[in-house]
C-alpha cells in the first residue's frame, strides 16, 4: 500500500489542478472539500461566475459530455478523469488515513457513509425543507421524520459512548459524511431538549466541526437553539413560480428560497450563509427537471383530494370507497399492484416498515398524483410487502421522475383492469386493511398510507 499511498499524495501535491463544480454552501459538497483539506489535494471551487452558473454552465453541451445528469456537485481533473456523485468525490480526494487504512476500517467507513445516505437524509429532508419553505408542510411526514431522526441518534449515541469519532481514532470519511449530512439538521430543528438525550453524538458532532479542517470549509457551524417551523408564508409566496419546488433527492435541495431576499425582516436568526444562497435556489427553481412530471396530461375530472379527503375523515368501506368508484376516472388515472421482489430479505417487521416509510419519504413530490395503501403480511423473519398505487395518468408513474426510480425496482409491478372484480377486491381490501387477502397467503401485520 506505501507505494500506492505515495503515488497518491504526490499526485495531489504537485501542480495537479482540481475542479468541484457545485452551487454555494451545498452541504454535498463540503464533504469533498473537507476530505481535500484532510488529504492535501488542491482542489479549485467553481460555484460562482464567471467560472460556473448553476442554471446555465451545467446545462452547456460541454458540461453535459462529462456529466450526464447536468447534477452538482461535479469534479474534473486538468487530466480529463471526472467523477459525479458526492460519496464518489469525496472518495477519491481523500488519502488512505481518511479512507481506512485497514479492509476492515474502510468497509467500517462505507457503512457510515451508506448510513448517512439512507438513514439521515431522508428523515433529515423531510424534516427539515418545510422550515426553509422548500416542501410543504406535512404533520404526518414530519412526526415520522422526527421519531426516525431519535432512531439514527439512539444508534449514533450508543456507539459514540466509547469512541471519540466513527471509525478509529481519527477523523474519517465517515464522521465527514455523517456530520455534513447533519448539518441542517443541527441548524434548523435541533433544539437543546430534543437534543438532550443524545449528548455523546452532539458532543462528537461539536468535535468534529470545530477540527481546523471543518472550520475552512464549514466556518462557525451554530446549533440550533429554538427548533424552526414551517413558515406558510414564505412558502405562499414561492408558489406562483411553478417550478419553485427544488428536486428531492440528489440535486441542490438545502438552500433557502429565492425570494427571501425580500424578506430580510424575518431573517435576523437566520445564519448569514442562507443569504448567499438565495440567487442559486432561484436558478434551481428553473431547472427543467423540477416541472411538473404531468404537465402533460390532460385535466381529469377525478379530484384526488378530495377522495384522500373522504378516505382520512370518514369510514373507508362506507363512504370512501363508494365515492372512490363513483368519481374515478378511467382515462386520467390507472391503478396499479406492487409487490416486493425480495421476501426472503425481510427479517424484523420493523425493519421491513422502515422500508416503506423510506420509499415514502423518497416519494414526497409525487404526493399530490398518487395514492398507495402499502401492506406489511406476516410476522418477523416471515412477511412480505404489497400494495395497491393509484397514480395519474396511464404509466407507471415512477418513470416520469429520476427522483422517483430509487425504490420502485424492487417491486414488481403489474396494472390492473379497474373494471374486473380482481381489481375492486383488491383496491377494497387493501384500502380497509381488512379482507381474506387470498393472494398473500400471510396474515395482515400493518399497513402505511401514502396520500
Amino acid at each position: 500500500r506505501a507505494p500506492r499511498r505515495g503515488w497518491h499524495h504526490s499526485l495531489f501535491q504537485e501542480h495537479f489542478k482540481q475542479t468541484l463544480y457545485t452551487y454555494p454552501e451545498n452541504w454535498r459538497a463540503f464533504k469533498a472539500q473537507i476530505a481535500a483539506q484532510y488529504s492535501g489535494a488542491r482542489l479549485k471551487v467553481a460555484s460562482s461566475p464567471p467560472a460556473f452558473t448553476f442554471g446555465q454552465t451545467n446545462r452547456t453541451p460541454a458540461f453535459l459530455s462529462n456529466f450526464p445528469l447536468g447534477k452538482v456537485p461535479a469534479y474534473q481533473g486538468d487530466d480529463g478523469f471526472c467523477l459525479f456523485e458526492s460519496n464518489a468525490i469525496a472518495h477519491y480526494l481523500s488519502n488512505d488515513a481518511i479512507r481506512g487504512a485497514t479492509p476492515q476500517a474502510a468497509a467500517q467507513v462505507l457503512q457510515w457513509v451508506s448510513f448517512a445516505d439512507s438513514e439521515i437524509v431522508p428523515p433529515a429532508s423531510a424534516w427539515v425543507f418545510p422550515t426553509l419553505g422548500i416542501m410543504q408542510f406535512n404533520k404526518q411526514a414530519t412526526e415520522q421524520a422526527k421519531e426516525d431522526i431519535k432512531r439514527v441518534f439512539t444508534v449514533l449515541n450508543q456507539h459514540l459512548n466509547t469512541r471519540t469519532f466513527l471509525v478509529g481514532e481519527r477523523v474519517s470519511l465517515a464522521d465527514i459524511t455523517v456530520v455534513c449530512s447533519m448539518l441542517w439538521l443541527y441548524k434548523q430543528v435541533l433544539e437543546p431538549s430534543f437534543r438532550q438525550p443524545y449528548p455523546n453524538v452532539t458532543r462528537w458532532f461539536v468535535t468534529c466541526v470545530n477540527q481546523p479542517q471543518f472550520k475552512a470549509v464549514l466556518g462557525e457551524v451554530k446549533l440550533c437553539e429554538k427548533m424552526a417551523q414551517f413558515d406558510a408564508k414564505k412558502f405562499a409566496e414561492m408558489q406562483p413560480k411553478k417550478e419553485a419546488p427544488p428536486k428531492k433527492e440528489k440535486a441542490a435541495k438545502e438552500p433557502a428560497k429565492p425570494q427571501e431576499k425580500k424578506e430580510k425582516k424575518k431573517e435576523e436568526k437566520k445564519p448569514a450563509p442562507e443569504e448567499e444562497m438565495d440567487d442559486c435556489d432561484a436558478v434551481l427553481a428553473a431547472e427543467p427537471k423540477a416541472k411538473d412530471p404531468f404537465a402533460h396530461l390532460p385535466k381529469s375530472p377525478f379530484v384526488m383530494d378530495e377522495f384522500k379527503r373522504k378516505y382520512s375523515n370518514e369510514d373507508t368501506l362506507t363512504v370512501a370507497l363508494p365515492h372512490f368508484w363513483e368519481h374515478f376516472d378511467r382515462e386520467g388515472y390507472s391503478i396499479w399492484y406492487g409487490q416486493y421482489k425480495y421476501p426472503e430479505e425481510l427479517t424484523l417487521t420493523f425493519k421491513s416498515c422502515n422500508l416503506i416509510t423510506g420509499m415514502f419519504q423518497r416519494l414526497d413530490k409525487l404526493r399530490k398524483n398518487a395514492f398507495a395503501s402499502v401492506i406489511l403480511f406476516g410476522t418477523n423473519n416471515d412477511s412480505s410487502i404489497s400494495g395497491i398505487w393509484v397514480f395519474r395518468g396511464q404509466d407507471l408513474a415512477f418513470t416520469l421522475s429520476e427522483d422517483w426510480q430509487i425504490d420502485y425496482e424492487s417491486y414488481d409491478w403489474r396494472k390492473l383492469n379497474p373494471d374486473s372484480e380482481e381489481c375492486k377486491t383488491m383496491v377494497k381490501e387493501y384500502f380497509a386493511w381488512e379482507g381474506e387477502f387470498k393472494h398473500v397467503g400471510k396474515s395482515f401485520n400493518q399497513g402505511k398510507i401514502f396520500k
